[in-house]
């Protein structure tokens, strides 16, 4: 059998058994002698072999343990039906009537005061007790709230009346009764009314109470979040001045008094009380209480203040230490200790450097080279008598921490000096001190020291003390410590080079898990002393192992933004040096800290979370060791309020009053306790009677209730209690009288009801409740009275009174604090206003949230609300123009968590309005509206559609590129698709599938539809449609390759093809150039390479061998004169180079026409121009100049009187093949004076002048001399300036005329325009149209049209201005013309 346990209580019980049992006394002796006898005979016994006699001995061991065991198991039985006897027997005979030790004594008090009965019984069992007042017993839910206090708390019974009234004076007694009898105790309670010292009272304590009302907190002190090295201030508000004996106020820190210093300063002024600190560390944070005097003795709050870690230097850097501490201080060493940071920057931390400096000094010098693994550390070498300071950086893979918060200034001094002193006092004050030093001067070689041990081992050193010889002689002692590993014999001294000051010594770096032996030698001047007895083996090395973490770790809720944590403390024994908090949000995967400073209770409240949000908290211990595991983490909790009872209703209003009954209302209790209130139970009180009676026995969900059977002309008062699942909560106090008379009046009666709703920083929404009483007639409106807090000024909101129960009232004072009533009107006049309306301030809440307009991922349009505050048993009202509910064939409702949602069914003209939504059985008001307008159903229905037919975005549209080898690549870009996403490719009608020929890749990653033709050719003439569908998306892009697209492609996959086959012989590295000689002659010349010795080169002009060209094998440049150049259309130059296979050939065009324009030819067209010369003309005067050759590269720019001239109606400008000229249209007086040509060669400007003297006046009748007829032009349409906002289309049309038809070409500041992207250009017959999507500010500038064909050109010109939204341009008289565009002249 295995052996049992006892506990200390029943070895107890059993010794008190062993004295009072009836067993004879010879028994223990007798049985003693038998178990003697029966070793003596086992050792008489003589047995062959060692193996016989062991045999024996365990055989007789087994028997006296089998004995004492079944003995103890008799005892025990013995000893538990003993105890249960005695037990009943002692019940039985302390069992005894109740009696009064202290019976109840009189009391006399003055009217306002407090008076408490206290009386003492004695009972067995504990019995029921009962107060009375006059023979009436006290029942605690029928008398006004807080009135009486009863307390039963070991054997005292106490009854405790606040705030005595005349009504108070009365006879009260107790009964206290059990099963053993009954006692009965009295005692009468005088009040008196103060009539100062006649009435022989004159305390100074009443007096004051009289004369001024003492101050109380304003509100309740919050938690504060302030951030290391940074300032915070804590203030404390009272409701008024503090009077003279409550100025004496007190802070505390965890229970330590705080005094002002230049690291904290308490201040008080006006009515606030504030702890400031100038730079926060982490050591600040804690639970700081506030203590102020009353006379009823001190009044505090207590809150926490929480310093969070300063960000860290590098990412990932662990928080500082704290609580840096000095220990053990001696002359030349001291221990240092410190707290662990509760955030290790996601890595552990790898040790601790430690610093020190002198105090005063900011020259820090490390103390260690290897970080320390635990947070305790010896710190020697310090000079005797020096201040020092000692701060600790934590270090883990990231890198090292902020230094903590330096220490207190401590200094080094000789511990045991004190007690080699021996002070006798003497003559009144006068005193002798007697060194043991002096008495000790015939020492000279000093004696060992004793008792050599190891005061701490820890992983990184062994720390010695030892106590110093005594007797020590006179002279200044010092020490040498020796070592010796156990096993050897070798004694090595540790510190030969710096001797000890102190009796105290670390070692490092001892060998891990070897046992050693130190001793210690004496040194003075004299000498060095023996040895020391060596210490016990001390094992170094052993790794200090964290304490466990707590267990049971359990979260309550407690606030709307705060939760309660609880857990056990350790057990063993175990002591912590506190616990550090974290939290996570669910859904995450970052743990928070919550405190920085370990928490020594094992209940804490968590402030600042995220209403309505689940959090998870999990509690490590912290030890010198560092920190524990985690412990277990805690059920998900969401933070929301803990359900408590609620409290008292408030502000009662007679509705409507008959003969014998009355309509009572009243206002909700302020606080709700987290959930529903269930009903309410309502009292009545006749003046007449003494007594409280019931008015309903069930609880009345509403606010507003009839009651009946009342007596007409009496005066009544009421009081309710409100009930939710918590209980019943604090009865209210008594309402004003009503008197029971039937009202008669023809105004009706006041509204009710009052409350607000969407409180903003300059607006609120304000709903009452139509009177029950009407009057003569119906109620036609209302009117709405407002005033400050603290006034009694009312004004009238509305000049007009409002046929609707609720108002929007607007323009108030952001964070001012206003009161609200209602008065209802009929056709006799205005009756009695509404009750006041609580005070609210004109301010949004932080975090207030506003309804979400929108539409969900299936296209239907939505009103969502989230109220993360709102409790469990909270519900979201919607309402539509504050008339009641939305139609519920029109919308439905969703709620998830804590957000509801308002779901359009069929969206329509009839849903627009305003919509409202507000949370019930909550504390604070939660509520908010949105307006639905027209543009906004508009813009939500256009979502809608574009979310149930969801189209796939182009990112690229169709782009065609020819490959090197001439392969054309269709292609485009939309956004990425997913793995399911479907492609068809139609061509002509005809789905396409990927073949080698034409090759189809489907990139859905990328969003790439490609299609590679290997050998393009009129088959692939048509249009080609990529259809694409992913999901419920879909979109098709088509791409026409017809006509003029299809040929340049196909032109150029040609050239390229070619090219690429010609690459594979000789080929031309030059393509054909040509430069103009000064004489106007043309030299061709070009370049071939990879060529072949059997190469032939040969020049041809129009399809015909021509000769004359010469070629450089060694170079590879051929080169060809033409002395004479005819303009030829069409005119075209080749050049072929073959090799004896024939199997690669370059063919280079060129056009005359481009040779003639080229600017080679500017310079010499430019010098070749004649003088100007002036020729009269039907339509005015024609200012012209003969040249060789004219180019569109040469530049010409006329000006008159040295302004430029602009091409306008009157001026035309233009040019033919060998002439330059300026057209003067209707010529007047102001066409007089100096007119100016400059022609540009590309290199300088070339200046021609002429003076119009007014012959072209005198001949302006004559015939037509000089003009075609044929000529290009551009007639009429451009404006001289156009202004365009932003984002807008610019149109800008003319009219061009010319026989051929001209040539047109656009240009944008001297640039010629590219028609692609924004730009457009469209020709109908005489109509050109330059059209620009989009205009931009890159759009100003000057543009122009040139229009040219064989007998002449001709440029038009506007310029164009792009303003911004909102601008408009100075100094412009603007008009409307098409396209959006303005246009302006000059003033």
């Amino acid at each position: 059998e295995e052996e049992e346990t006892f506990s200390l209580s029943e070895l107890s019980i059993a010794a008190a058994l062993a004295l009072t049992s009836e067993t004879p006394q010879n028994y223990k002796l007798r049985r003693e002698a038998a178990i003697l006898e029966l070793e003596q005979r086992g050792q008489k016994r003589v047995c062959f072999g060692n193996e016989m006699e062991k045999l024996e001995e365990e055989v007789v061991k087994n028997c006296r343990l089998l004995r004492v065991r079944a003995d103890r198991r008799v005892l025990r039985r013995k000893a538990v039906e003993k105890a249960r006897r005695e037990k009943e027997y002692i019940e039985q005979c302390s069992g005894r009537a109740p009696m009064f030790w202290i019976p109840l004594r009189v009391h006399a008090v003055w009217e306002r005061m407090e008076v408490t009965l206290t009386c003492t019984v004695l009972a067995s069992p504990l019995p029921q007790v009962t107060w009375y007042k006059n023979g009436v017993p006290i029942d605690l839910r029928l008398a006004p709230a807080g009135k009486y206090k009863i307390k039963n708390k070991f054997g005292m019974l106490t009854l405790r009346i606040s705030r005595c009234s005349m009504e108070d004076s009365a006879e009260y007694s107790v009964v206290i009764e059990n099963q053993y009898g009954k006692a009965y105790s009295f005692a009468t309670v005088l009040v008196r009314k103060y009539y100062g010292k006649e009435s022989g009272f004159d305390s100074e304590i009443y007096r004051r109470s009289l004369l001024a009302r003492e101050a109380d907190f304003a509100s309740l002190l919050k938690p504060l979040f302030s951030k290391e090295k940074e300032p915070f201030t804590l203030s404390c508000y009272f409701t008024s001045d503090l009077l003279e004996h409550q100025r004496n106020i007190t802070w505390f820190r965890d229970g330590e008094l705080l005094q002002n210093s230049e690291h904290l300063e308490l201040k008080y002024q006006d009515q606030e009380a504030s702890l400031r600190v100038p730079c926060a560390y982490k050591e600040d944070e804690g639970f700081y209480t506030i203590r102020v005097p009353s006379l009823g003795g001190c009044k505090e709050q207590t809150t926490y203040v929480f310093v969070r870690d300063a960000a860290a230097e590098s990412a990932g850097a662990p928080g500082s230490p704290l609580n840096v501490k000095c220990h053990d201080i001696n002359k030349d060493c001291l221990i240092l200790s410190w707290i662990a940071p509760s955030d290790n920057g996601g890595s552990p931390i790898l040790g601790y450097f430690i610093e020190r400096c002198t105090a005063g000094s900011e020259n820090w010098v490390p103390c260690n080279e290897k970080p320390v693994k635990t947070c305790r550390y010896p710190v020697l070498g310090l000079a005797e008598g020096q201040a020092y300071q000692f701060r600790v950086k934590a270090v883990n893979k990231a890198g090292i921490s902020h230094p903590s918060k330096t220490s207190d200034p401590v200094i080094t001094y000789d511990p045991s000096k004190g007690k080699r002193v021996t002070v006798i006092p003497y003559d009144e004050g006068r005193m002798i001190e007697i060194f043991k030093d002096d008495l000790e001067g015939h020492i000279k070689i000093p004696l060992p020291p004793t008792n050599v041990h190891a005061s701490e081992v820890r992983e990184d050193y062994v720390a010695l003390a030892w106590d110093e010889p005594d007797p020590r002689g006179r002279e200044p002692l010092q020490y040498y410590v020796e070592k010796l590993l156990v096993g050897s014999n070798s004694w090595q001294m540790v510190n030969l080079d710096m001797p000890v000051n102190s009796p105290r010594f670390a070692l490092f770096d001892l060998i891990k898990g070897k046992p050693y032996r130190f001793r210690v030698r004496s040194v003075n001047k004299y000498g060095v002393s023996e040895p020391s007895l060596p210490s016990e083996p001390i094992t170094a090395g052993a790794k200090l192992a964290p304490l466990p973490p707590p267990s049971q770790v359990l979260a309550f809720r407690d606030t709307k933004t705060s939760v309660v944590l609880q857990w056990d403390k350790l057990k063993d024994g175990l002591e912590p040096l506190g616990y550090y908090i974290y939290c996570r949000e669910t859904g995450t995967e970052e743990w928070q800290t919550v405190n920085n400073k370990p928490v020594m209770c094992n209940e804490f409240t968590v402030p600042g979370l995220k209403a309505g949000k689940e959090y998870v908290f999990c509690v490590k211990s912290v030890s010198e060791a560092g920190l524990s595991e985690s412990s277990p983490e805690t059920d998900p909790i969401t933070v929301r309020p803990a359900i408590a009872r609620p409290s008292a209703p408030r502000g009662f209003v007679l509705l409507s009053c008959g003969k014998a009954n009355m309509t009572i209302g009243w206002k909700p209790p302020k606080r709700k306790g987290g959930t529903k209130i269930l009903g309410y139970f309502l009292d009545q009180h006749d003046a007449s009677e003494l007594d409280w009676h019931e008015v309903n026995i069930q609880p009345i969900p509403q606010r507003v209730y009839t009651v009946s059977n009342l007596e007409e002309g009496h005066l009544y008062e009421f009081r309710a209690c409100a009930m939710n699942m918590a209980g019943v909560g604090e009865v209210s106090e008594p309402s004003d009288l009503f008197r029971c008379e039937e009202w008669t009046m023809s105004e009706p009666g006041p509204p009710y009801d009052v409350k607000f709703t969407e409180v903003r920083d300059s607006s609120l929404m304000l709903h009452w409740q139509a009177p029950l009483y009407t009057g003569t007639g119906p109620v036609t409106g209302y009117y709405v009275d407002m005033c400050e807090e603290g006034t009694e000024e009312w004004k009238q909101i509305n000049k007009q009174p409002t046929a609707t129960t609720h108002m929007k009232v607007s323009d108030l004072d952001t964070g001012k604090c206003f009161i609200f009533r209602v008065r209802a009107l009929n056709k006799a006049g205005i009756g009695p206003p509404s009750l006041a309306s609580d005070p609210v301030v004109a301010k949004s809440k932080p975090g207030t949230n506003e309804i979400e307009l929108g539409v969900d991922e299936e296209g239907f349009i939505y009103m969502a609300f989230e109220a993360p505050e709102k409790n469990d048993s909270s519900e979201f009202i919607w309402s539509k123009d504050y008339e009641g509910p939305p139609d519920a064939d029109r919308v439905e409702t969703e709620e998830k968590g804590n957000k509801s949602k308002l779901i359009l069914k069929d969206p329509s003209e009839k849903d627009l309005g305003i919509y409202s939504v507000e949370v019930t059985d909550v504390d604070d008001d939660i509520s908010a509206s949105c307006t639905l307008t027209q543009e906004d159903l508009d813009k939500l229905l256009k979502r809608s559609h574009e979310i149930r037919n969801p189209l796939i975005k182009l990112i690229s549209g169709w782009n065609v590129d020819v490959l090197e080898k001439g392969e054309v690549r269709l292609w485009l870009e939309v956004e990425k698709l997913s793995p399911n996403a479907e492609l068809h490719l139609i061509f002509n009608e005809k789905e396409l599938t990927s073949t080698p020929t034409h090759k189809i890749n489907f990139v859905k990653g990328k969003g790439l539809v490609e299609l590679i033709i290997q050998n393009f050719c009129d088959d692939d003439k048509g249009v080609y449609t990529a259809q694409l569908q992913d999901g419920k998306a879909k979109n098709q892009f088509t791409l026409v390759l017809l006509d003029e697209s299809f040929a340049k492609v196909a032109k150029e996959a040609d050239a390229k093809q070619r090219e690429w086959k010609k690459k594979q012989g000789p080929y031309f590295v030059e393509n054909l150039k040509w430069k103009v000689t000064e004489n106007c002659e043309v030299l061709l010349t070009c370049k071939a390479t990879n060529l072949r010795k059997d190469t032939n080169f040969q020049w041809f002009f129009n399809k015909k061998a021509r000769t004359g060209g010469v070629f450089d094998p060694q170079t590879g440049i051929g080169t060809l004169h033409i002395k004479k150049v005819k303009n030829r259309k069409n005119n075209l130059v080749a050049l072929v180079a073959w090799d004896f296979l024939c199997i690669t050939c370059k063919i280079v065009q060129m056009f005359l026409d481009s040779l003639f324009n080229s600017s080679l030819l500017i310079i010499p067209s430019a010098l070749s121009a004649t003088p100007l010369k002036i020729q009269p003309t039907d339509e005015g005067i024609k200012i012209y100049t003969d040249v060789k050759y004219y180019t569109d590269y040469m530049k010409t720019t006329w000006f008159h009187k040295e302004k430029r001239l602009e091409i306008r109606d009157k001026l035309k400008a233009g040019s033919t093949m060998n002439q330059i000229w300026l057209h003067i249209l209707n010529p007047t007086d102001t066409d007089k004076g100096k007119y100016i040509l400059e022609l540009f060669d590309g290199n300088d400007s070339h200046k021609l002048s002429t003076d119009l003297s007014g012959q072209g006046k005198l001949n302006q009748q004559l015939g037509h001399i000089c003009s075609f007829p044929g000529r290009a032009r551009v007639v009429q349409g451009l404006p001289d300036v156009a202004t365009i906002m932003e984002d807008k289309t610019l149109c800008l049309t003319c009219c061009i005329s010319g026989d051929p038809y001209p040539e047109i070409t656009w240009f944008k500041n001297e640039k010629i325009i590219i028609f692609k992207d924004r730009y457009r250009m469209d020709v109908k017959g005489t109509v050109v149209t330059i059209t620009i999507e989009k205009v931009c500010n890159e759009d100003t500038g000057k543009y122009s049209i040139y229009v040219k064909n064989k007998y002449g050109s001709e440029t038009g010109q506007v310029t164009v201005s792009v303003y911004k939204r909102g601008e408009i341009p100075i100094g412009t008289e603007e008009k409307e013309v098409p396209s959006e565009t303005i246009t302006r002249k000059p003033k």
